[in-house]
């Protein structure tokens, strides 16, 4: 059996080789493998960092092939936690929906445009790789944030915490009564609050 691709992605971030693919996939703007199918040593290449579904009007594709590296996330939560917005293309209700919340929030009349918010989420990202996001609560993070705990990554969902596997999400559990440190980004948790609801992969509700 051949060892599985370095196409997975955690919600830190980080691009690992694991088996399991996950419900959604996406791209972080190019190709970053080589011929040989293995990561080089960037991790993007372009601002634009998408979450898209696996399957669109019957087409496919040849994962790390001639084209940009595909990305595969357990869900839609783990995808936003490492900060990727949904596409508008392949996902164009989901991310009208998304730009119309965030426009909200900054009171403008008209949805995001995609350049604006991905040029926002780049200075997120990169302000949380050069110093981690703060200590917050973990009782005042929205529904569908990813916290990271003692090491573990954990999805909010009804008020409760599920720990991230790459197989699926742990059993329900009382959040912590301290101060954790959120891996989804602060506007998208912001999106968050005011109601978007992002696809999650079904252990999170079993």
């Amino acid at each position: 059996m051949s060892s599985p691709l370095q196409n997975r992605v955690h919600p830190d971030g980080r691009i690992l080789a694991l088996p399991e693919r996950g419900l959604m996939m996406g791209n972080r703007g190019g190709r970053l493998h080589n011929g040989a199918r293995q990561l080089g040593r960037p991790r993007w290449k372009g601002r634009a960092w998408i979450c898209c579904v696996l399957s669109f009007k019957g087409r496919q594709r040849q994962v790390m092939g001639n084209s940009y590296t595909e990305l595969f996330f357990l869900d839609e939560a783990t995808a936003l936690a490492a900060g990727h917005r949904p596409c508008f293309e392949c996902r164009r209700k989901d991310a009208n929906h998304f730009a119309g919340l965030w426009a909200e929030i900054l009171g403008i009349p008209t949805r995001m445009r995609a350049a604006d918010m991905d040029a926002i989420l780049h200075q997120e990202r990169r302000a949380s790789a050069k110093d981690p996001a703060k200590a917050v609560s973990a009782r005042e993070l929205p529904d569908g944030a990813i916290y990271q705990d003692r090491g573990q990554s954990h999805l909010i969902h009804d008020g409760k915490a599920r720990l991230w596997r790459p197989e699926g999400y742990g059993p329900a559990a009382i959040l912590p009564d301290r101060d954790v440190l959120c891996l989804t980004p602060k506007s998208i948790c912001a999106i968050l609050h005011k109601g978007y609801r992002p696809i999650l992969h079904p252990s999170a509700i079993a």
